[in-house]
């Protein structure tokens, strides 16, 4: 209810005179192009997690456990892909677009300091100042080290996962250490770059990559069941749009166990989530209305999701409903894995890996931009110092949240 409520509140502000409200001066224009704009925001919200479910969610939601129909069935294949489109579309950048509309209008608009605290002012009025507003920011860094930590998990353990299948590189813990590593020292050269070059460049960088690796699947792999899937894949997702918002098993508790393990799971993430990834396409919004912003980042990584997991969905479902069990494999692996039944299989790999690789660095780049300038009071640009010192207290919390909880 929480999160269909947010899109529904969101969908109203894009259609009302209130779209028209300028985030910034009412002569502000935008800091950067669109295309950045969609790499930057596209990059730090999801990047990672793309490619890491991209193939293995609709397998699970198809061989694995389904939220409706008998395992390996065609009702479960179509299912399989109107959840994922459900749990990676408008619903989760509702959440990260009201953080950051918020944060934008009271930043920009109304030229508060760039904390998260100042958007309660109109709800606690003089008590918003002081201990409250500390508290308030201070649950926002905590949260933003812990949401960044799991997900930068995600991405050690893709990276570790394809370096293991391609090349036979042990999967284990201190291989993931070596990786955070060398991902900690190109990170840390990008932050402390800016966010107008090392961010923007990697951002597009990512896209780029990104596009070409998406282009080599629809090419190499079954071209036009991808595009079938796609099409009737968006079909179902709106024919069932409120059914799947409001599902919650009352009347057959035998499918909780999933809505738990899957929507209930996404939507606490994007709101973990959504300090960080608020701040951040906040921060790099000034100048657009606020129907251009909640329009762009409602619609925009909507809608290259769609694709994405229907390509590489599309590839793992038809492997396995063909005889290949891509099921005996790790969820890190199952990428990798489809790949090696392909064309240029090898190809796809390595260009996957290097993406996982800019996805991560990107992301732990722009959090740690966002913790600076949240630990900062609201400095829009912070200084080095505080880099490194954010940069130490998440290296630290990641290693005991992921490898601990491996052991």
């Amino acid at each position: 209810i929480l999160v269909t409520g947010i899109l529904i509140f969101c969908v109203f502000l894009i259609v009302s005179p209130i779209g028209q409200i300028r985030l910034g001066n009412p002569t502000s224009r935008p800091e950067h192009s669109t295309t950045s704009w969609i790499a930057m925001m596209f990059s730090a919200g999801m990047g990672i997690g793309l490619v890491f479910y991209g193939a293995a969610e609709p397998l699970s939601h198809f061989a694995i456990s389904t939220p409706n129909a008998e395992i390996g069935s065609a009702d479960a294949l179509a299912d399989a892909f109107r959840f994922t489109f459900f749990h990676w579309g408008f619903h989760a950048w509702a959440v990260y677009a009201l953080v950051g509309l918020s944060l934008a209008y009271f930043g920009f608009r109304k030229r508060e300091k760039y904390q998260l605290s100042v958007v309660f002012k109109p709800l606690f009025g003089k008590y918003a100042d002081g201990p409250i507003a500390t508290i308030i920011d201070t649950i926002t860094i905590i949260a933003t080290v812990i949401g960044v930590a799991t997900t930068l998990g995600f991405g050690a353990s893709q990276i570790n996962g394809g370096l293991s299948y391609v090349f036979g590189i042990p999967n284990n813990s201190l291989v993931q250490v070596i990786i955070i590593i060398i991902a900690t020292i190109l990170f840390l050269i990008s932050a402390l770059s800016g966010l107008g070059k090392g961010v923007k460049i990697l951002s597009n960088t990512n896209l780029i990559l990104a596009i070409v690796l998406l282009a080599g699947v629809i090419v190499l792999g079954p071209t036009v069941k991808i595009f079938d899937t796609m099409t009737d894949s968006i079909g179902l997702y709106f024919q069932n749009f409120f059914r799947m918002s409001f599902r919650a098993a009352a009347f057959d508790e035998t499918k909780r166990a999933w809505i738990n393990q899957w929507t209930i799971f996404y939507w606490a993430w994007w709101i973990s989530w959504s300090p960080f990834v608020g701040v951040f396409i906040a921060r790099i919004s000034k100048g657009r209305t606020i129907r251009e912003f909640l329009t762009v980042v409602l619609l925009a990584p909507t809608v290259l999701s769609f694709i994405w997991f229907s390509a590489f969905g599309t590839l793992s479902t038809s492997l396995q409903d063909s005889g290949v069990n891509l099921i005996r494999f790790a969820t890190e692996e199952i990428l990798f894995a489809s790949f090696n039944e392909y064309p240029l299989g090898s190809v796809l790999s390595l260009l996957a890996i290097i993406l996982v690789l800019t996805f991560f660095v990107t992301s732990a780049d722009s959090a740690t931009y966002v913790l600076a300038m949240l630990s900062e009071d609201g400095n829009q640009n912070p200084s080095n110092r505080k880099y490194v010192l954010d940069l130490t207290l998440r290296l630290n919390l990641h290693y005991r949240l992921h490898f601990h909880d491996r052991h």
